[in-house]
């Protein structure tokens, strides 16, 4: 394996080839400098291997749950594009025709998602605008990373979509917790999967939300 592929070695069984890799190393590059300009990370975290570990690989193993039986995936607060960019990369380079609407009500951000999706020629629309206002929203796959409570989400997802497949979730250490409380209100199926980028965290494939009485 080479040096580049072996960056990406927690992901390698994900079909990542060295083309998405290469994609993903130009992504972090305009971070890094558009960090310099607006708050797109924390300053802490704006090094290339604490991209790559803590945002880039967390970002891209919500793969797994991905629903490929429809075209569209949404980011709800796309942010600095994770997971959004990272998923539509993966699916540039695997070929799959998958349209991501990323959701990001940031100025800054928002032309920072448009210019990356310019540059590395991804199928995406960046949407600056709150999510929580829009209505009878369609898609397969909904995904939400560092976005809002698991409540929240819930609750903006039972509403405001007209049609979905499922939720894709990023839980962290207190996770378990949320999760068992949350479950008193609302009634949902769902699988767990383990982080493979931190110890405490999993990810959540949530499907037929719907509330308690």
């Amino acid at each position: 394996m080479d040096e580049l592929l072996n960056k990406y070695s927690l992901i390698k069984q994900k079909n990542v080839s060295r083309e998405t890799c290469l994609d993903f190393e130009k992504f972090i590059s305009m971070i890094v400098e558009k960090n310099k300009e607006i708050n797109i990370i924390s300053n802490e975290t704006a090094k290339n291997e604490v991209i790559r570990h803590r945002h880039i690989i967390d970002s891209a193993q919500a793969i797994d749950f991905v629903d490929f039986n429809c075209n569209t995936t949404y980011d709800l607060g796309s942010g600095g594009g994770f997971p959004g960019i990272v998923m539509a990369i993966i699916f540039k380079n695997i070929k799959k025709d998958m349209k991501v609407n990323l959701y990001e009500k940031s100025y800054h951000k928002s032309l920072f998602l448009k210019e990356v999706s310019r540059k590395l020629n991804l199928d995406t629309e960046v949407i600056q605008e709150d999510v929580f206002n829009k209505k009878e929203m369609k898609s397969a796959t909904i995904i939400a990373r560092a976005f809002k409570p698991l409540p929240l989400v819930l609750e903006l997802v039972y509403k405001n979509f007209k049609n979905y497949k499922n939720l894709i979730l990023f839980m962290g250490k207190s996770g378990k917790a949320i999760l068992e409380e949350t479950l008193k209100e609302w009634d949902f199926s769902f699988e767990k999967k383990k982080s493979i980028t931190s110890e405490d965290s999993f990810l959540l494939n949530i499907k037929n939300i719907k509330k308690k009485i």
